[in-house]
């Protein structure tokens, strides 16, 4: 299962990076503003619930899709580049192994128990 999860991963950040593609942004862009979405762990700052609350916000592929359709319904490009990013970038994650997080810490996500590799 874990293999399909994978392809189904590398098949929807395809998808982002073709979307990113129709953009009139230059790929640098795509590549500068990749990791942006992981300011959302600095809700661990705080504490597990915030950070938990905070990293999923930016990393919810249903809150990018819906991003990028209000994008495109007000032909705003910057709304659209917004959820091209969010979406992209959560599925790197989720083909990495990070999921969406539970409130009993960082490790702890939709997907499993994220393991230390030594």
């Amino acid at each position: 299962m874990k293999t399909t999860i994978q392809l189904e991963e590398i098949a929807m950040l395809g998808l982002g990076i073709y979307l990113f593609g129709l953009l009139p942004y230059p790929w640098w862009l795509f590549l500068t503003l990749f990791l942006v979405p992981d300011v959302g762990m600095l809700g661990y700052a705080f504490n597990k619930k915030i950070g938990a609350f905070m990293y999923n916000i930016f990393h919810h592929k249903g809150l990018a899709v819906l991003i990028y359709l209000i994008g495109i319904y007000l032909s705003n490009e910057m709304f659209q580049l917004s959820g091209i990013i969010l979406f992209a970038h959560s599925s790197f994650d989720r083909l990495l192994g990070y999921g969406l997080k539970y409130e009993k810490g960082f490790k702890f996500t939709h997907l499993g128990e994220i393991e230390k590799k030594n």
